[in-house]
């Protein structure tokens, strides 16, 4: 497998038509409107991992990536993606669905562990080890290492096969209607965010 760096934007036309497209983000921290994007991690589940990296000071133009997130044909594959789909939106202008999230489905499915992050799943899932020691290191580095690059691919390596085992898990469980509903929601919850509503439940009586 090799891990592509890409400046900016990438190349027209690196994936194939239709294919599904893993995604993540690297930002500079937590919260969206503060901590610029640094890096946009994408797989078609193919061997090969493709990492766009923007600058200080980037204007987020990309055609050719906001063109491929922004693609309806694409399901994009996410692990915690309410947090990827606003950050996107947030710095490119586009609502990169529909979407499908590991989280979510995890949740829905693996209810006998409160344990749902990405090293959790893998391990479980597809019986592979991930390294997270890289997940709290400055993506706004003039340039990223090896590791860094090897973190951020890993994120979205695994999500096409894990997408597999979770569609059995919820069809077994008979909560795939209720999951591709959630799904469905997370741009507007995403959108929720950015709106200033983070952590208030909308739907709450009280």
């Amino acid at each position: 497998m090799t891990v592509y760096l890409h400046e900016e934007d990438i190349p027209a036309d690196l994936f194939a038509a239709g294919a599904d497209i893993a995604v993540d983000t690297e930002t500079m921290g937590l919260i969206t409107p503060r901590d610029r994007l640094c890096v946009v991690q994408l797989s078609d589940g193919g061997p090969d991992e493709h990492l766009v990296r923007f600058n200080p000071g980037s204007d987020y133009a990309a055609p050719n990536l906001k063109a491929l997130l922004a693609d309806r044909s694409r399901v994009k594959l996410y692990h915690f993606g309410r947090f990827d789909v606003a950050a996107i939106q947030h710095y490119l202008g586009v609502v990169a669905a529909p979407v499908y999230c590991t989280k979510i489905a995890s949740r829905l499915v693996r209810t006998y562990t409160d344990r749902h992050g990405l090293k959790e799943l893998v391990r479980e899932l597809l019986g592979q080890e991930i390294s997270k020691q890289q997940q709290s290191s400055d993506w706004g580095a003039p340039e990223l290492s090896d590791a860094q690059k090897d973190y951020a691919a890993s994120d979205v390596r695994y999500l096409h096969a894990m997408r597999e085992e979770l569609n059995r898990r919820l069809a077994r469980e008979g909560r795939m209607e209720l999951a591709q509903a959630c799904f469905d929601f997370l741009p507007t919850r995403a959108a929720l965010d950015l709106a200033g509503w983070p952590e208030v439940d909308i739907f709450a009586h009280a």
